[in-house]
């Protein structure tokens, strides 16, 4: 989406408006990424989970105070802790490389040279201009090049690039290229249908739209081959 049209440097001006926080907020409202990479430091992974964790709880607390909850009542106190301990251990668990699935091949040995399609595969991830959940559908298929792979490992490629902060598009294409790396193939197809809460919770607060967004490659961008793909997946099933 473009900018949008009214942003004049005039009026901001003379309002004191700090032009560069206004569109980052806008970014985030559009869902923007800055690039197909998670935006990651250098030093992100010298200190360990363990550590991590201990120094997120206090921010998390911090948070809490200001919003004026009080951490004495019995249901409050484990709060923090245990929101460090899910970011840390499961929701944002795969930005760490080494918690990426191990990606066994296997010879071809039945010569199968048709598409496979895994379709329906349940994702649930948060957006990071927001940190609220969204989640779905990802369909994957890939044209064998030689080797194949087992099924429930597709299933876990999504789940690693999924726990993370991410923005649907770059999910999409981060699961479609490391799709190729793995299958040593360009004839990968990726399709992911999600509804996204910073949508309906907030904001427009929409709850009847979904988001689209797919990855194809190889023989996938030929038309007979994806509206195959297109066929198999039809998501009003």
């Amino acid at each position: 989406m473009k900018q949008k049209e009214t942003l004049s440097t005039t009026p901001l001006k003379e309002q004191h408006i700090d032009l560069s926080n206004l569109l980052l907020e806008e970014m985030g409202d559009e869902h923007k990424a800055s690039s197909v990479e998670t935006p990651l430091r250098a030093d992100a992974f010298d200190i360990s989970d363990e550590e991590k964790i201990a120094a997120i709880a206090p921010h998390f607390k911090a948070i809490m105070e200001i919003l004026g909850m009080d951490l004495k009542d019995d249901s409050l106190r484990g709060t923090p802790l245990r929101v460090a301990k899910m970011y840390v251990k499961e929701l944002f668990q795969g930005l760490n490389p080494a918690n990426m699935p191990s990606m066994t091949l296997f010879e071809n040995k039945f010569q199968y040279n048709e598409m496979l399609v895994e379709k329906n595969i349940n994702f649930y991830t948060n957006c990071e201009h927001h940190f609220v959940p969204f989640f779905g559908k990802a369909h994957v298929a890939y044209i064998s090049s030689g080797k194949v792979i087992g099924l429930s490992k597709l299933n876990r490629l999504v789940e690693y690039f999924s726990k993370r902060p991410q923005v649907q598009e770059r999910l999409t294409m981060q699961i479609g290229k490391a799709l190729q790396t793995v299958l040593q193939t360009q004839d990968i197809a990726v399709m992911m249908d999600a509804k996204h809460l910073c949508v309906s919770s907030r904001g427009v607060k929409d709850d009847s739209s979904n988001t689209i967004t797919t990855y194809f490659g190889g023989k996938f961008q030929e038309e007979n081959t994806k509206n195959e793909f297109l066929k198999y997946i039809d998501i009003n099933d």
